[in-house]
């Protein structure tokens, strides 16, 4: 929980506060429609959070309300009368269970630390979980028991779920796994098998994650479970600042095999996350993770055996702070490497990297096939811990650049004109139908909730999602507030998928759209939303919204899969490769007699691949078309011949959600 506002949320997120009375809408974020925090004005007179202001202008270059052109600099702190105004604000004790005391905004901190007698009671049970005690005349444990986390089922049909041994939960990526089909291994066009000349290696890696705060999210999402296609648990993304990306040892598509000697090979996506969110300072994790073909394998290997690995931290006053790194690619290596390091920069001073240095990584983002342009961008946008993984070879000579090899300065700007604005090609619309409840322990259920209310009353929910958010998300409910309507109605709930409102549609509008049209609306006297609900078939007992105690909520993985096939945002994505390439991910799903039809998903991403290389593809990615033909209804056997008849280029439509964080 923070210590500042004693409530759980991410970082680099705002603060969280229950206030007690309704608030006034000028002192109102009309970015996060909660009460402004360190408020910034700009210069066309409107006022945001310091946070959200930031976070906006990474994406745009105008003002979030009249689209004026607008810069981060140009804006300026909220006058004094404004941020006493806000500091005075009443609010409640989050521990309302221990603590029923109200006070203004600006004592909270104060409260929580010296006064609050659930916040000491939380710090004890921290302290005791940093420093567990003896048991004392309890037996120890025998050989094989593990504590798990309560809410985690045994899988039918064993009694146990500690691993048998690291050898048996690695299968080799070259069997035929049913239900696996691997288009990296494809034939030439002379009809000899690639397979014959190299194989795809993958090794079992045991790796020792240590956290200050044992409640501190790990920093990284995951997809998967023995229910679903997928299987093994997979991971999609490391988030960067976080616990994993700092160790810098995981990367996207490594397969989780265990988890402090349990076996999660075989697990549900629930219980897997639930095993990832167990608290503790040490976490012991077993990953299987892909090295590439043998032939470029054996080569990397050679080349680095008297090589070491090191992890470097620099720390940046603010976002637009240079490293004073110059990086290059060479023409007889892939990955990326260390030039120089300008004089008197904050790399030099730090005197830890040098040149000649291989970067394998930057804040968990896995460059070992990356490019300069990737890393400046990495380091550009990040706010101050930038954290190098870097591999060193002693008396190593780094060979002059050719000329066609391009260097990139961590200090210099890659926007065009200095406007962060991305311009995105127009993704195609197309809806590929599916039964949304192929996943059959959910269901989603449509809703409608009328509300007669003050017209100043706030609706009180917060929002996520949206069709500019990187996984082009439906609109969804975040929180819903204990003041406003919509907690006293009671109907709406978080995680619910927010359809229209007053008959507006909020299906295809991006989050600051959304975020107009649910003000705008909540004006009136009434109010009329449309609303999904996911729901469980499963026991009651497994919640759609696994949260343990100090963890940001979002909505599981799984969730998403039930959502009906309107609410997909497909997207194109275009792979090339040479004629002796292969395409390089593996997939499973399609229609099996024993299954009926099951969506394709992207289980593997092999390094050095195109698919690799593109980086838009990512494990857990669903295909529902190739080249605009419906993947829906083929089997294995039929979709994988259509995939290596493209020899040269390929059109993907596929649809992404975002893996549970953990």
């Amino acid at each position: 929980l923070c210590s500042e506002c004693g409530q759980s949320h991410l970082v680099l997120d705002n603060h969280l506060y229950n206030f007690q009375d309704e608030v006034d809408d000028e002192l109102i974020c009309h970015i996060c429609l909660q009460p402004l925090l360190q408020p910034m004005d700009t210069p066309c007179g409107h006022t945001y959070c310091f946070k959200c202001l930031e976070n906006f202008m990474q994406e745009y270059s105008f003002c979030p309300m009249d689209r004026k052109k607008l810069s981060f600099q140009q804006c300026h702190k909220s006058s004094l009368l404004v941020r006493n105004l806000l500091d005075k604000l009443l609010v409640l004790c989050p521990f309302k269970a221990e603590c029923q005391q109200t006070m203004q905004r600006c004592e909270l901190e104060a409260h929580l630390h010296n006064r609050c007698p659930g916040f000491k009671k939380y710090k004890a049970e921290l302290q005791r979980k940093k420093n567990p005690i003896s048991k004392g005349k309890e037996d120890p444990p025998t050989k094989g028991e593990t504590n798990t986390p309560k809410d985690a089922e045994v899988p039918s049909g064993g009694s146990s779920l500690v691993a048998e041994s690291s050898g048996a939960a690695v299968v080799s990526l070259g069997t035929a796994e049913p239900g696996l089909v691997n288009p990296a291994f494809e034939e030439t066009e002379e009809g000899e098998s690639l397979i014959d000349k190299t194989s795809l290696v993958a090794e079992t890696t045991t790796i020792e994650i240590h956290r200050e705060d044992p409640e501190e999210e790990l920093g990284m999402r995951i997809v998967g479970g023995k229910d679903t296609p997928l299987g093994n648990i997979v991971v999609q993304e490391v988030l960067r600042d976080s616990v994993v990306a700092a160790d810098g040892r995981i990367a996207p598509g490594d397969h989780i095999l265990e988890v402090n000697g349990v076996n999660i090979s075989s697990v549900t996506h629930c219980q897997a996350v639930s095993f990832l969110r167990h608290p503790g300072p040490v976490l012991h994790l077993m990953v299987l993770q892909e090295k590439g073909f043998s032939n470029k394998t054996a080569q990397q290997d050679s080349s680095s055996a008297n090589r070491e690995v090191i992890h470097v931290t620099l720390i940046k006053r603010d976002r637009s702070e240079p490293l004073g790194i110059k990086l290059i690619r060479k023409t007889d290596e892939a990955g990326i490497f260390i030039l120089d390091l300008l004089e008197g920069g904050l790399a030099a001073k730090n005197g830890r990297l040098s040149r000649n240095d291989r970067v394998l990584s930057i804040n968990g983002q896995d460059l070992r096939q990356g490019t300069p342009e990737a890393a400046a961008q990495i380091i550009q946008t990040t706010e101050s811990r930038v954290n190098f993984v870097i591999l060193r070879q002693p008396g190593l000579q780094l060979p002059e650049p050719a000329e066609d090899g391009s260097s990139s300065n961590s200090s210099s700007s890659s926007s065009n004109g200095g406007s962060p604005v991305h311009h995105r090609r127009r993704l195609d619309q197309n809806h590929y139908r599916r039964k949304s409840t192929y996943q059959k322990g959910y269901a989603s259920h449509e809703k409608t909730v009328a509300i007669k209310k003050e017209p100043k009353e706030s609706l009180g929910i917060t929002i996520g999602g949206g069709r500019d958010n990187k996984n082009k998300l439906p609109i969804y409910v975040t929180s819903v507030q204990p003041i406003g309507c919509l907690f006293r109605d009671g109907r709406i709930k978080r995680g619910d998928v927010l359809l229209s409102i007053n008959g507006i549609d909020l299906t295809h509008l991006n989050y600051y759209e959304a975020v107009s049209a649910l003000k705008s609306n909540a004006a009136s006297h009434s109010v009329t939303l449309k609303a999904l609900e996911i729901l469980s078939l499963n026991s009651p007992e497994t919640p759609l919204d696994i949260r343990e105690q100090g963890f940001s909520w979002s909505p599981l993985w799984i969730t998403w899969l039930g959502l009906p096939s309107y609410l997909h945002f497909c997207q194109d994505i275009v792979l090339s490769k040479g004629s002796l390439e292969s395409w390089g991910f593996s997939i499973v799903g399609g229609f099996e007699e024993s299954k009926g039809n099951q969506p394709f998903f992207i289980k593997t991403i092999v390094p050095g691949t195109p698919a690799f290389r593109d980086r838009k593809l990512k494990c857990g990615d669903e295909i529902v078309a190739v080249n605009g033909v419906p993947a829906i209804g083929m089997s294995n056997a039929e979709l994988i011949p259509m995939l290596k008849e493209q020899r040269h280029r390929v059109t993907l439509t596929v649809v992404s959600w975002p893996g549970s964080l953990v």
